[in-house]
């Protein structure tokens, strides 16, 4: 899955991943992260998600990463708020108050560049990836974050019934890329509401992952 894939379907607006409001498990499950006023939390394959509202309203600075410039322009008008552009080795930084975005390859950013983070949402990032980039992805993720705890929302659905993404990740692989590293715990399991990209029996699980890493417990 290449980045001319993800170009292709935010040019052609077959961007069902993105909501256009919070997400309505974020906003019934984001206090699980317990976070700190000020907390530094991380969305990965962000968009323009308005996810990034609700974490600013909390008091929180948002650190995002995106491969589709056009995406954060997007996010930034909807945040009426003019950014601060600059370029830092492979990446664009979009800055404003409490919020930055990388714009470019997730897989290439370091920890380093990202500095300390407190946590993570991940709502629309494993479940974009093919079976064979997600443990890539998961071990990147822990890499650069310590291994942070996160909230984590996937689809559950016969994949031979449908081509991703987003694609299907059952308990078994959130178990499977996180289990060493974390303490996985369901909080939900539901039909998603008006189904998902035709599919009637899709689920939305909802998982909190706690780091066992004893510097990185939840904030």
């Amino acid at each position: 899955m290449k980045a001319e894939f993800w170009q292709e379907l935010w040019e052609s607006e077959q961007t069902g991943f993105h909501e256009g409001q919070v997400n309505r498990m974020l906003l019934k499950y984001g206090e699980l992260l317990n976070l700190k006023e000020n907390s530094r939390v991380l969305l990965p394959l962000c968009g323009k998600t308005h996810d990034i509202f609700y974490f600013l309203g909390k008091g929180h600075h948002v650190i995002g990463v995106e491969l589709y410039e056009p995406a954060i322009t997007a996010l930034f008008e909807a945040l009426k708020v003019k950014p601060n552009i600059s370029r830092e080795g492979a990446f664009t930084l979009y800055r404003a108050t409490n919020l930055t975005i990388y714009v470019g390859d997730f897989f290439t950013i370091t920890k380093a560049e990202l500095e300390n983070i407190d946590a993570i949402y991940d709502r629309a990032a494993l479940v974009a990836l093919p079976e064979a980039m997600r443990r890539k992805y998961s071990e990147h993720l822990n890499a650069i974050t310590n291994a942070a705890s996160q909230l984590l929302i996937c689809f559950e659905y016969e994949q031979s019934q449908m081509e991703g993404p987003p694609f299907s990740v059952s308990a078994d692989m959130v178990t499977s890329y996180y289990g060493n590293s974390h303490k996985v715990e369901l909080q939900a399991r539901q039909l998603v509401m008006g189904g998902l990209k035709g599919l009637d029996e899709a689920v939305e699980s909802v998982w909190l992952l706690n780091s066992l890493n004893s510097e990185k417990s939840v904030c």
